[in-house]
């Protein structure tokens, strides 16, 4: 299965289970074993077990392997490898912990029409201490 199908049958898995917050990354002019990254939210540990399985179930529907799933005994961030694709899903207080949106840098290749918060959150601005030290001295 080459790489667009794979990531279409990954979106449309994630998209039946009401993932949220869809993000994918095009990896592959970066050093790694993988072409894209996906990252997706699930309302609850049980949701996100469900949308791993879910990914899982289509893509071997469509003939691909599986190379491996870690994460499903806990179920607030379970990561599937399917060789050139790399699914993270996870429950949304891990992901705004792990921040990987920040780690992959760049703009997703696709955002998904349930990306919301992760899509378009903005870094913190920083706040400017207040009080004598901060504020500039006049010229006399």
């Amino acid at each position: 299965m080459d790489i667009r199908k794979k990531q279409r049958v990954v979106l449309e898995a994630l998209e039946d289970i009401k993932g949220r917050d869809i993000l994918v990354y095009n990896t592959a002019r970066m050093p790694s074993m993988f072409e894209r990254v996906v990252i997706a939210s699930g309302d609850s540990t049980r949701q996100v077990k469900a949308l791993a399985d879910n990914v899982q179930e289509k893509v071997r529907e469509n003939g691909a392997r599986v190379y491996g799933v870690e994460g499903e005994a806990n179920g607030e961030w379970v990561l599937v490898d399917l060789g050139d694709v790399v699914v993270h899903i996870m429950h949304p207080t891990v992901r705004d912990f792990y921040n990987l949106e920040e780690v992959w840098g760049g703009k997703p290749v696709t955002i998904t029409r349930h990306a919301t918060r992760a899509a378009t959150k903005k870094p913190a601005a920083k706040k400017r201490a207040r009080g004598k030290a901060s504020r500039p001295r006049r010229k006399r």
